[in-house]
């Protein structure tokens, strides 16, 4: 439903509440998923503190300060939100909704932040852009520069950007990286994998692995890299194909890829420790008299 204002601003007519009181939401998805497009939530409740304006030239809700939507265990919170609607069959529908200002998009168990957020609802998909981008569930924290992206029904987020994944204190960074998702038993997000495109990094307390794409499978807890491969330990350094990282033992693995060729092989860089050197005060052949 859309509710009166909580404090104070423009006045609200009844017909207004009556009118639009149960928009119906598209395209549906599992209830725990990050957005406000579940079946059988029932209709989106939008609150503010200072009214909400209705644009009907422009087929518009308008909610000011500390306004909020909520569906189902869904909310969306920011300092203003605008939903856009359209008249289908007889029948209104939202079919886009924006946050602006200090936005926090929440379940019972995920939460992503930034300064604005567009909803597509026909395509069940949430964009966020701004400062501080974040996703998080209970098991994983997704970060971003540029965008972070929810697809509800794919159950898949996409940060870009100087992207990180922080994954049970394991780090994978790149350009581009995709989270995919599956549903608990409790209907929670589960993370599956996650793809890394672009200048993809993944630190271990021993390894510093470089490469051009990687995947990291949640399961396993194993990352594969391909493209111009680095694996770093120390001053040493090995260059390949193909990287098999397993984040759980720290034990790293570098491989050509077998074309028999001849062109593309392992190679590395190995610096021996350096010898010790003598202390100062004597010589090494002895005393003099």
């Amino acid at each position: 439903m859309i509710r009166t204002p909580r404090g104070g601003g423009l006045l609200f007519a009844a017909t207004l509440v009556m009118g639009l009181a149960c928009f119906p939401v598209m395209h549906g998805a599992s209830a725990a998923s990050l957005g406000l497009t579940q079946q059988g939530a029932g209709g989106l409740d939008v609150e503010s503190d200072n009214g909400i304006e209705w644009r009907r030239n422009d087929n518009v809700l308008i909610a000011r300060g500390n306004a909020f939507a909520r569906r189902g265990e869904s909310e969306v919170h920011a300092d203003e939100l605008r939903a856009f609607y359209r008249e289908t069959n007889g029948q209104t529908e939202i079919y886009r909704i924006e946050a602006h200002g200090h936005v926090k998009l929440s379940t019972n168990t995920d939460t992503a932040t930034g300064d604005l957020a567009i909803y597509d609802i026909d395509q069940a998909v949430v964009v966020l852009t701004g400062k501080n981008l974040k996703y998080t569930t209970p098991t994983e924290t997704l970060t971003a520069k540029d965008s972070l992206e929810y697809w509800e029904a794919k159950r898949m987020a996409v940060a870009r950007g100087d992207a990180v994944a922080i994954s049970q204190g394991r780090k994978l960074k790149a350009d581009v990286l995709t989270a995919r998702f599956t549903a608990s038993p409790k209907g929670e997000n589960q993370l599956e994998r996650i793809d890394g495109y672009g200048h993809v990094t993944i630190e271990t307390p021993t390894d510093y692995v470089v490469g051009d794409q990687g995947v990291y499978d949640a399961k396993t807890g194993i990352a594969t890299l391909t493209g111009s491969v680095k694996i770093t330990r120390g001053q040493n350094q090995l260059n390949g194909d193909r990287a098999v990282v397993d984040l759980k033992t720290g034990i790293s693995r570098l491989m050509a890829d077998n074309k028999g060729d001849g062109k593309s092989r392992v190679r590395g860089l190995l610096v021996p420790d350096s010898e010790k050197k003598p202390k100062t005060g004597g010589t090494a052949a002895g005393k003099t008299n």
